[in-house]
């Protein structure tokens, strides 16, 4: 049955990329649990964000993986517990700010995981062809750019 009156949440594009976004988020905890990776999906984006950016912040984290600052710290402990981050502190603008980046432990797990993951997710079902996924992704980030400008984040 297919319901188009966009006068409901529900049949708009906003709530559509909701739907599909819990559905990769489902997706990725699954995966995660199948393959025993000893990873949470957060603390996977997180390593893999702390990589990216290097030493960083946990304000700066937090905004680039979309989560407050008491769950960052909870990820961030448990990484630290196991050796896979390092904290430290250091200066930002002139204030005292902790920083962390990975551990040769943390590389060694994020590149294993991200190995495995990559593998696996290249064996799913391809539901778009290269083409309309590069298509996806630049209305994504075209998207997202617009909500940033208007969305209000207590990070």
């Amino acid at each position: 049955m297919k319901i188009t009156d966009e006068t409901h949440y529900i049949n708009t594009i906003y709530y559509k990329i909701e739907q599909a976004a819990k559905y990769c988020r489902h997706l990725g905890t699954q995966i995660f649990d199948k393959l025993c990776l000893h990873l949470t999906l957060d603390e996977f984006a997180t390593l893999d964000t702390i990589s990216l950016y290097g030493e960083i912040c946990q304000r700066d984290l937090a905004k680039l993986i979309l989560k407050d600052r008491p769950s960052t710290g909870r990820i961030l402990n448990s990484l630290d517990e196991r050796g896979f981050i390092t904290r430290f502190a250091d200066t930002k603008n002139n204030r005292l700010v902790r920083k962390m980046k990975l551990t040769k432990e943390g590389s060694k797990i994020l590149e294993k995981a991200s190995k495995i993951l990559k593998e696996y997710l290249a064996d799913l079902p391809q539901v778009l062809t290269d083409s309309e996924r590069d298509n996806l992704e630049h209305s994504i980030q075209m998207l997202k750019q617009g909500l940033e400008k208007e969305v209000e984040m207590n990070i």
